[in-house]
């Protein structure tokens, strides 16, 4: 079958992976400013973080809408056998919900729910590529998709809080303690939720290079195949730093280095990083 893999905008990969598996995205919606852009199209997070260190405020995200989806899938079901859509996991957004609206006007359009975000849900989009391209039939891709799902561990290591607390995700008296101490949360997808993890204390490098101690421990466990190392705006030292860390551990066949979008950029601010990867 010719299948097409789409996807929301969410998931964070390079533009070397979306052109190598024909990968198409779908931009969610950011509001900065009183203006809406729409996600690596027209605005991008160094101008997010440009406008709140100017004193702007947080910018907020929306999904797409079912009549965007709609329009998006027509470009491709009369092109391809099939399209499957993954989204970003339904606990995050209401995007899983629209696209599941918009796809029933279509009888060759499947829409996955990622149950994640970031290079998390870009696991699961490159897994569909990688398996339609090995011209598997679609339901077998669905359900390799709906087994590899709940593997997929994806966590970041957050260097500071003022963005989440001005988005209204955590206090204004959290966020201060955890500056005043230097502490630095790890933010874990659990069950398509997040949740705060363990707490790191120091520098930012010592607390990454703890992070990975700590992630990728337990190495028998890990599927080998790849990771991500996925970032918002941070110093390269650190993020070479890091690199070389993962790359020491020997564990993955291919581990990409990707940044982060505006949704993760919006909520977490710089300098956050995580490292997503899939167990066995």
């Amino acid at each position: 079958m010719n299948i097409k893999i789409t996807s929301d905008s969410t998931c964070d990969l390079s533009t070397d992976i979306l052109q190598l598996y024909n990968i198409s995205l779908l931009p969610l919606h950011i509001e900065k400013g009183g203006k809406i852009f729409q996600d690596g199209i027209d605005i991008y997070p160094d101008d997010i973080f440009y406008h709140v260190s100017n004193g702007g405020t947080i910018s907020t995200t929306s999904a797409v809408n079912p009549l965007e989806y709609k329009s998006f899938f027509e470009q491709f079901v009369n092109k391809y056998d099939a399209v499957i859509h993954i989204n970003i996991g339904s606990g995050f957004s209401s995007c899983y919900q629209n696209a599941c609206i918009a796809a029933q006007e279509f009888e060759n359009v499947f829409v996955v729910d990622s149950m994640n975000l970031s290079t998390g849900q870009g696991h699961v989009v490159v897994e569909a590529a990688i398996k339609a391209a090995e011209d598997y039939p679609i339901d077998c891709i669905l359900e390799c998709l709906a087994y590899m799902i709940p593997k997929i561990r994806a966590s970041f290591l957050l260097d500071r809080l003022d963005y989440m607390a001005k988005g209204g995700r955590c206090s204004a008296v959290m966020a201060l303690g955890a500056n005043l101490l230097k502490f630095k949360p790890c933010i874990e997808v659990e069950n398509g939720k997040m949740r705060v993890g363990k707490k790191y204390r120091g520098t930012l490098k010592r607390c990454l290079m703890q992070y990975i101690d700590d992630k990728l421990e337990n190495s028998n466990k890990i599927v080998p195949q790849r990771a991500f190392i996925t970032h918002t705006t941070i110093n390269s030292e650190i993020a070479d730093a890091v690199k070389d860390a993962v790359s020491k551990k020997a564990i993955f066949d291919k581990v990409y280095e990707t940044n982060a979008g505006c949704t993760i950029s919006s909520h977490c601010g710089q300098n956050t990083l995580g490292v997503l990867f899939i167990e066995k």
